[in-house]
């Protein structure tokens, strides 16, 4: 018992002292769990948030948008491949993440249970869900575990251009005609509060964010995150000319910040229980590719042995 305390003084003076912790360093069993439900969670994300997205590739307005929607879908199959390996640094097999996605026992971000049902969503994902995912992502570039920490500076780069390419979209339709204008306000109606339940539950509700921010894994609480988002795309929001549906938003000079009204925690927790609009579809949608691309991974690995025993061969003969 003494011997296991002194491990844990000595992981959290790391810890403390900003020094990374790699995958054969020492770690208490529930750094790791929550590390593996995080990123876990986080590289399920980026592939089902494929899907919304994707569906508009073939009905992009041109061939620009239609090239900047495949490159950004493309950027998240990728980053959902540093994750997935980066999870693996913990011990777990990718296979056993992609079936606990598959079988409802591991959750993705709530986000991307939401239609995609006109052009304008395609920006307002890429303004509003971009840019909270960036604002919850940045801090993870400091993240205690070193490989979660390098894989995110990558994402964050590209999340980044995903953002701007979504403004500018949205910056577009602002421009244009007045069914252009509406679809864009409308869009802005559907996403506002959504994007900012991504950022998770408030505080007061969220069992894992002291410890987290301990073992600085996190660092900064919900609400902080949620706030700079919100003091970003108010101001974001009067470049575009649109108007977020929250009656209670206004700029509070005594706070610094703006003050916004209360979520709709119901439609949050129904939605993360897999009561949403698109819960089902988006789960059979990932296990119908999966099962599809069972013939691309045998024929990858087949590949990947006859190259291992030809390299063999060529060493034996040397």
């Amino acid at each position: 018992m003494t011997d296991i305390t002194s491990l844990e003084e000595q992981f959290q003076a790391k810890v403390d002292a900003e020094i990374k912790i790699e995958p054969k360093d020492w770690m208490p069993d529930k750094y790791r769990k929550t590390l593996i439900r995080q990123i876990s969670q986080h590289a399920h994300s980026e592939i089902v948030g494929m899907l919304p997205e994707g569906n508009w590739i073939s009905r992009a307005p041109n061939l620009r948008r239609k090239v900047g929607l495949i490159a950004k879908v493309q950027d998240e199959a990728g980053h959902g491949l540093y994750l997935y390996s980066a999870c693996e640094t913990l011990g777990v097999e990718r296979a056993d993440l992609i079936d606990q996605l598959h079988t409802g026992k591991a959750k993705y971000s709530s986000i991307f249970n939401y239609p995609t049902t006109t052009w304008a969503d395609i920006g307002a994902i890429g303004w509003l869900v971009d840019g909270a995912a960036i604002m919850n992502q940045v801090p993870l570039c400091r993240c205690s575990y070193g490989p979660y920490a390098r894989a995110m500076v990558r994402v964050c780069k590209e999340e980044s251009f995903h953002q701007r390419q979504g403004f500018e979209i949205l910056l577009t339709l602002s421009r244009g005609s007045d069914a252009q204008k509406e679809m864009l306000q409308n869009a802005i109606d559907r996403w506002w509060w959504p994007s900012m339940m991504m950022f998770g539950p408030s505080d007061g509700d969220s069992p894992h964010t002291a410890q987290s921010m301990k073992w600085k894994i996190k660092r900064f609480t919900n609400d902080e995150l949620r706030q700079k988002f919100v003091d970003v795309c108010a101001e974001q929001a009067k470049v575009l000319n649109v108007t977020l549906p929250d009656k209670d938003l206004k700029w509070n000079e005594e706070r610094g910040h703006y003050d916004f009204g209360e979520i709709d925690w119901d439609e949050f927790w129904n939605v993360v229980k897999g009561n949403g609009p698109c819960n089902k579809q988006r789960i059979e949608t990932r296990k119908k590719a999966y099962e599809e691309g069972a013939w691309v991974r045998e024929a990858a690995m087949a590949y990947a042995e006859k190259k291992r025993k030809r390299k063999e061969a060529a060493s034996s003969v040397a």
